[in-house]
This record gives structure tokens, sequence and C-alpha cells, in this order.
């Protein structure tokens, strides 16, 4: 019955020592490798003594969990059932027992457990992700979520921006600064394994997030020095959290290109004209309320259709390109550049006083001089005419109005000679012209 009942019987003497193993030995040792030792000779040093100790016992004791190291070197888990022996007086003089190997059934009920641990965490990074409308904020609450769930002092997540490299994109709690974690990155090109690195005295853990097996982004954690060491189910953890992470990156791209696309002209890159006139209300609606000044440039190239017809679309794509270059050397940050369509472009100099727009237009129209190269014959060059309207403040001009001015005056230009400018005359005057006309 002790034999079917359990993996191995024993009994201890007064000394505390093995007086008797079940024939069959026990965990890879013969029984004579076991009688005659204590048993704290065999106990795995990382989980100690077990408490209460069957082996001394001067109790009945049942199911006591304990490990002990294999013959083999490796841990097993046992639960051990015991009585005390004693004397005719009552004198302890050992104990006997029984022990059965529950490792097996500990891995399993441990798998379950990291099983479960990390669907849960997946779960609630997924539910989160998805609680957040900006994509930014979605990675921004994936970082919160990992470093909790892992026990982090802190995450910062990466993805790939334009080019090679792979740049912060979120991150939370306590972190060294991003220059720190470089020669940690640079290593995730090369394994799809997690990797660690002591940064700042503390414990780096990052692995590169991937899409279609192309690195699109990487996570870090760190923990400070002194705190516990990176577990390889933590690291499993991470591997699952970066298998996310590479599809929300991805579908953050595919987002960012989309909201491009419906902003800017395909050709050019500059803002379309939709974008571009929903950016100038926005701002024409705070200038109004205030004395701040703008200068807005309507700009038509001359004789482009002949371009087109002698040397086909693609000389007069190039061409389109190379003013949109020109444009946006010629404007600062904050001023906005866009393709209204065609061969229309438009300008906004945020800030800017009619002399400063009269100043810059002379600087355009110098510039679109290389433009000429691009003409469908000597005769008829390719040049720029422009329009230029500055904002009236306290006017009460609509924008539409400011607009139409800006319009009025392209058209004066082109109609006064081409490769010029003309200014619109001020709000009150431009209505005047435009009422006297039949």
């Amino acid at each position: 019955l002790v034999e079917i009942s359990s993996d191995f019987a024993w009994e201890t003497d007064a000394g505390g020592v093995f007086a008797f193993v079940s024939p069959q030995g026990a965990l890879g040792y013969r029984a004579e490798e076991l009688v005659g030792r204590p048993p704290s000779d065999f106990f795995v040093e990382e989980w100690g003594a077990p408490m209460p100790m069957p082996f001394t016992a001067t109790d009945a004791l049942a199911d006591v969990e304990l490990w002990f190291r294999r013959a083999d070197g490796a841990p097993a888990c046992l639960l051990a059932s015991c009585v005390p022996l004693l004397g005719d007086d009552g004198e302890w003089l050992g104990a006997r027992g029984v022990c059965r190997d529950v490792t097996e059934a500990r891995e399993r009920d441990s798998a379950l457990a990291r099983a479960r641990n990390r669907e849960r965490l997946l779960t609630y990074m997924v539910r989160t992700m998805r609680d957040e409308v900006d994509p930014l904020d979605m990675l921004g609450a994936a970082a919160a979520a990992t470093a909790r769930a892992l026990a982090a002092g802190g995450c910062r997540i990466y993805r790939r921006d334009i080019g090679p490299a792979i740049v912060p994109a979120a991150e939370f709690g306590d972190l060294p600064d991003a220059e720190a974690t470089e020669a940690l990155l640079h290593k995730l090109e090369r394994t799809q394994l997690p990797v660690t690195a002591e940064i700042d005295g503390g414990q780096g853990l990052a692995i590169a997030t991937r899409y279609h097996h192309a690195v699109n982004g990487a996570i870090f954690l760190w923990r400070q020095a002194g705190g516990i060491p990176w577990s390889d189910n933590v690291r499993g953890l991470l591997l699952e959290v970066a298998d996310q992470l590479g599809i929300a990156n991805e579908q953050i791209a595919n987002h960012e290109k989309l909201r491009k696309l419906s902003r800017t002209d395909g050709l050019t890159g500059l803002l379309n004209r939709r974008t571009f006139f929903n950016e100038i209300r926005r701002r024409y609606e705070t200038i109004s309320a205030t004395d701040h000044s703008a200068v807005l440039f309507y700009c038509d190239l001359d004789n482009f259709k002949l371009v087109n017809d002698l040397h086909g679309h693609r000389r007069g794509d190039a061409a389109l390109v190379r003013l949109s270059e020109i444009l946006l050397a010629k404007v600062r940050s904050g001023d906005l550049v866009a393709r209204l369509g065609g061969d229309e472009f438009a300008c906004w100099l945020e800030g800017a006083d009619l002399p400063v727009g009269q100043e810059r237009a002379r600087e355009l129209l110098d510039a679109c001089r290389a433009l000429e190269d691009f003409s469908g014959d000597p005769i008829h060059p390719l040049t720029v005419s422009l329009g230029i309207a500055a904002v009236a403040p306290g006017s009460g001009e609509s924008l539409e109005d400011l607009m139409a001015r800006a319009d009025q005056a392209m058209y004066m230009a082109k109609h006064g000679g081409k490769g010029r400018f003309d200014i619109a005359p001020p709000p009150a005057a431009a209505a005047e012209r435009r009422a006297a006309v039949p």
C-alpha cells in the first residue's frame, strides 16, 4: 500500500539522518546513497528548509511541501506525510513517512498560472488600448499597463519614424534618458529575443516589435538598482506584449499615412485645398479678435499649359514639384503652403504685414527664375504671378472676402504682364472695385 500510494517511504533516526529508504531508492538516488545522510544535504538551497520539518517531526504531519534536488541536479517538489517515532517512555526516536513527487503537477499548475497571467495582461492591454481614440494615447496607455503588469519602474515604447531610426513614442514611470538606451536598442535588430543591460545603475530589458518580420519599434522596461532580476516569466510575457505592439505600431503607421494623404497633395506633399482653408479659417478667427497681422499669397504659373503640351505631363509635374520646393524654402516655421489644384498655389504668412509680404514676394519671384528651365519655349517662359492680400484687423472683413482680394490681385498680376505680383487694395476699396464691375 505504501509503495502504490507514494514514490518512496523513509525513516529517520534520533540523529535526524535517513535510517531507511525504500529499496528502489528515490529521485534517481539508490537507497544506499541516501541512508546515513541528513535530508538537509538534498534540499534545494533557493527554497531552503521546509517548515515544519517532516524528518524531525514531533507530531503527525500531512502533505508538507518541500524541494529536493534530484540525482541529476534538477529540483523536485515533494509532498511529505509523517508520524514521529516515540520510545516507551515517550522519548523521540525519529520519524517515519512517505513522499510523493508532485513536480509535474506543480509545473502544470505553474504553466497554467502563467498562461492565465499572460491572458489577463494581454486582455488588459488590448482593452486599455482600445479605450483610447488617439493612436499615440493608445501607446501611452500600453506603456502604463505594461509597467504595472510586469512590476517595472518604467516603460518606454518606440516606433519606426521616417527613415531607419526608431524613436520614443510613449513612456510611463521612472526611466533613464532615451540616449542612455541607444546601445541596447542597436542590439535588437539582430535578435528576436529580449536583451538586457545595466543602464544608469538599474536593470534594462528590451525587445523589438515586429510586423511581418520587419522591426517597426521596440519596448523597453527599467527597474532601479537592487530590484528583482528579470525572470523568464517576465521575458515571456514581454514577448507576447511585443507581438501586440508590433501590430499596434503598424496600425498607427497606416493611420498616419491615411491622415497625411487626406491632408496633403499627392504630387507635391503640400497641404491640399481643404486642409489649407480649414487651417487658415481657424487662424483667421483668432487674428480677427486681435491686432495680429498675416498675409495671403495666391500663386499661379504662367504659360504652364504649354509645358504640358510640348514636353508632356511628366515634365509639367516636375515643374510643379520644383515650385513647391521653392515655396517651402521661402516660408518660415508657422507659415502654410498649399497646392490648391492644377497650377494654383497659396501661402499664408503668419505674423507678416504688407511691407514684409512685398519683400517676400520679391524674393519668391527671384527664386522662381529657376522655373524658366521648364518653359515650353523661350517666347513663353514659365513664370509665376502673385496676388497679395494683407489681413486688415478690425475691418470686419470675412475670410471669403480676403481670399477674393488675393485672387483678384493675382488676376491683375497675370493680366498686367505675368511674372510679377500685384497688391490687393484694402477691404473697402476692394469692395467698391468689385461693385463697379458690370
